[in-house]
């Protein structure tokens, strides 16, 4: 079963990332762009802004956002399943979910902009 990945590839740091992760994984990971592509708000019930904010997945037909996408992602891609052996421990979880959420909010402010073009 495909599991999507709902990014935000206008912001120059989410691009570079995910650019570096679909270098390394298989077809199960699709790949969804949600500043370009507005069936993402569809699938996910998730307003624009919201998708912004955070990174999501969609598996088995399961909303998840956050933090835990890294895991989802990691879990999916060899090379980096040692990261979800790590992280998946709860004291660093919780460690990796701060972090996360710090970042993605002063990514989002950097790319508020992108609100003002916003298509319903």
């Amino acid at each position: 079963m495909t599991i999507k990945i709902l990014f935000n590839n206008s912001c120059n740091i989410c691009r570079a990332e995910v650019n570096h992760y679909k270098k390394h994984c298989n077809e199960q990971l699709e790949w969804i762009d949600v500043s370009t592509n507005m069936e993402a708000q569809h699938i996910s019930s998730k307003s624009f802004k919201e998708l912004l904010r955070r990174m999501h997945v969609i598996k088995d037909g399961k909303l998840i956002e956050g933090a835990e996408t890294f895991l989802i992602i990691w879990k999916n891609i060899p090379k980096y399943n040692f990261l979800y052996k790590i992280f998946k421990i709860r004291p660093l979880f919780f460690l990796l979910q701060i972090f996360y959420e710090i970042a993605a909010f002063f990514l989002f402010l950097k790319n508020k902009h992108l609100l003002k073009n916003e298509k319903n």
